[in-house]
């Protein structure tokens, strides 16, 4: 499970729409996601449309039962959003919690604890962090392997930024892990100067630690809060819907990117055993395809180097073969729909290889331009090794590969 942290001391910035939405996005995208909500204002509950009067338990009550000798699992007091999102839901009552577990031996570890439990039933944790620096949000650094930081585009945004990502480092050095922190530009809003001047300041300094995607102002995703919704249900076909699952896209994209380099790596004590050589892939016979016939897909075998396999990610034209290779450990199928076999997903099944979670096929196809998604057990997204996309009718969007 990949736990994200969304911080940011200044209020106001979104922090909480980002959690709730970006879980959606997640979710929507296959993932089994857990939403959980360390902010004692207990925003994320109202954002979901979770009575207050009917939450019984809270994350409170996890994280303090164990230091009562009376020890409460995460999953007692998760509350169903979707059939791939879960809600922990917070209270009031975290605002004691620093004062509770004065004295207390690793209290800073209690939220690492009880993710750990179920750890193996979700693929991500979304924790939303109160607007501050104290034992709650240094509970939620302690679990997390990224951090989020959202930045509105506005005049008081910038001050202080770069303080508090050294603050962030500080106390990640003091909960001995890495954690990858970056930073989202929020609440974009184009139309005005300063806008667009404090989004080049930030892509000029932070570079390096900032999303690509944008969340642009959209006033659908503050009526969606309103009515309790996520943006993915309230306006599925709204700018804001599309920010947020490009983002979610963008976060799946780089935690394959990590699996990859540890596959790869992983297979330096392997390649012995395999027979097969990248260069004979490359000659191997390619079978015909008539006119009119969607083409039929063949198994790759893996390279005998960890750097020609890793050359395979994405999508690339070898001679006259187009080879798609990506990477879903957990997958059970993943298809690929396209307008060369009229989108039809069952015609172009993908092959696993071993246990590694590398998918891969090769297809021939003529010269010309081809626009295609994967669909990972049923669930239909862009290909997260191929940069060229296309927006579609649906505003989602389609990879593209070029054959010459």
């Amino acid at each position: 499970m990949r736990t994200i942290a969304v911080v940011n001391q200044k209020g106001g910035c979104g922090k909480t729409t980002l959690s709730i939405n970006l879980a959606s996005a997640l979710a929507g995208a296959g993932q089994k996601t857990l939403l959980v909500d360390m902010d004692p204002q207990s925003h994320c509950a109202v954002g979901l449309a979770v009575p207050e009067e009917q939450i019984e338990q809270s994350i409170y009550d996890v994280l303090i039962s164990k230091s009562r000798n009376e020890p409460i699992k995460l999953t007692e007091i998760l509350w169903r959003i979707s059939d791939r999102l879960e809600l922990a839901p917070a209270s009031i009552d975290l605002s004691a919690f620093e004062q509770q577990m004065t004295g207390i031996a690793e209290c800073e570890s209690c939220l690492r604890n009880a993710l750990a439990e179920i750890k193996t039933e979700y693929d991500y944790a979304i924790v939303d962090c109160p607007p501050a620096v104290g034992l709650l949000t240094f509970n939620a650094l302690r679990a997390a392997n990224d951090v989020i930081v959202p930045v509105e585009t506005g005049y008081f945004a910038l001050h202080g930024l770069s303080k508090q990502l050294e603050t962030l480092s500080i106390l990640c050095d003091r909960c001995s892990q890495h954690v990858d922190v970056r930073v989202l530009a929020s609440m974009y809003d184009i139309r005005t100067k300063m806008a667009r001047e404090i989004l080049a300041e930030l892509q000029k300094h932070f570079a390096d630690k900032m999303f690509r995607t944008i969340v642009n102002f959209n006033t659908k995703i503050k009526e969606a809060a309103s009515f309790g919704q996520p943006i993915s249900e309230y306006d599925s076909a709204s700018r804001g819907q599309r920010d947020f699952r490009s983002l979610a896209d963008e976060v799946i994209g780089s935690e394959a990117k990590q699996q990859r380099r540890g596959f790869v790596t992983s297979l330096t004590g392997q390649l012995e055993s395999i027979s097969a050589t990248a260069d004979e892939l490359l000659q191997a016979a390619k079978p015909a395809v008539e006119v009119g016939q969607a083409p039929k897909a063949e198994v790759l075998k893996p390279a005998d180097t960890d750097d020609r396999l890793s050359e395979y990610y994405g999508v690339s034209q070898m001679n006259d073969a187009v080879v798609f290779v990506t990477l879903y450990p957990r997958a059970k199928s993943v298809q690929i729909a396209g307008d060369f076999n009229n989108w039809q997903p069952e015609k172009t099944p993908m092959q696993k290889l071993a246990d590694g979670g590398v998918w891969q096929t090769k297809l021939n196809l003529p010269v010309g331009k081809y626009r295609y998604r994967l669909v990972v057990d049923g669930q239909w997204q862009q290909d997260p090794y191929n940069e060229l996309t296309e927006l579609n009718p649906f505003g989602e969007f389609n990879s593209v590969t070029e054959v010459k």
